[in-house]
């Protein structure tokens, strides 16, 4: 007697198939760009290695740029939910705590990941020209690091790295860059603060780049201690209080929105 096999089955056991294909994809993709670099990526030589048809694999990414994007979302995914993870764990009054947490994870993950990293952070694909799918993902850190940032501006909890008659003043333009950047995202955040913030961003970057891409060999010896003193050196000059520096009121050097 024959048996009908229901449709939602059918159909379930497709989408597996098709997901578990997908990623087979990915991982080999991720192994070619680990040997030969971004640029040289080839829908057709990840087909061959997969025993596909060369024309197969344009079913699942119609072309190069396609599979690059979702390599690239990915990573971008993966660093950001290691930084939210990080962050989540730590007490939400401890603000020099969660910012050191987001930071630490984003390196473990770059270290762990370097292809992944330099694909997303380091130089630019030739003729690639990444969609809007990328901004939400890319944006996981920063929004991240700008959580913490409010949430401690919002609470008072701020210090003033400077001593007040050593506190640089925002230059026009870059006070009309924070205005624009606050009314955005960091609302109740003063512009000092946000600038301060933005070149944080960098520096946490620039500090993993630097140690992924080999730039601190025959200078920096013990990359763990310099990334931690970095953290923290950060973090003090963003404004967090750590269990060395009680927070203090702090004169603003702009207006706060």
């Amino acid at each position: 007697m024959w048996h009908t096999v229901p449709m939602t089955a059918v159909t379930g056991l497709r989408a597996r198939v098709r997901a578990e294909l997908i990623q087979e994809i990915k991982d080999e993709a991720r192994r070619q760009v680990a040997e030969a670099g971004a640029p040289a990526l080839s829908l057709r030589a990840i087909a061959r290695q997969l025993g596909m048809v060369s024309s197969g694999i344009y079913r699942y990414f119609p072309s190069r740029d396609s599979l690059l994007t979702a390599l690239i979302i990915d990573a971008y995914d993966a660093v950001g939910a290691g930084a939210e993870s990080a962050d989540a764990a730590c007490e939400r009054g401890d603000f020099a705590r969660r910012w050191g947490a987001a930071c630490h994870a984003v390196r473990s993950w770059a270290l762990e990941h370097p292809h992944e990293y330099a694909l997303v952070y380091g130089s630019p694909v030739p003729g690639y020209r990444a969609p809007e799918d990328t901004i939400g993902p890319a944006s996981r850190v920063a929004s991240v690091l700008a959580s913490v940032l409010q949430d401690a501006a919002v609470s008072g909890a701020l210090g003033n790295p400077f001593l007040p008659e050593y506190s640089p003043a925002l230059s026009k333009a870059a006070a009309a860059e924070a205005a624009r950047v606050g009314s955005t995202a960091l609302q109740g955040v003063p512009d000092d603060v946000i600038i301060r913030g933005l070149v944080a961003w960098t520096q946490l970057f620039g500090a993993v780049s630097f140690e992924l891409f080999g730039h601190f060999v025959g200078v920096v010896e013990d990359a763990d201690a310099f990334f931690e003193q970095a953290v923290t050196d950060i973090g003090a000059f963003v404004g967090f209080a750590t269990s060395n520096t009680p927070p203090r009121r702090r004169k603003s050097s702009g207006p706060t929105r």
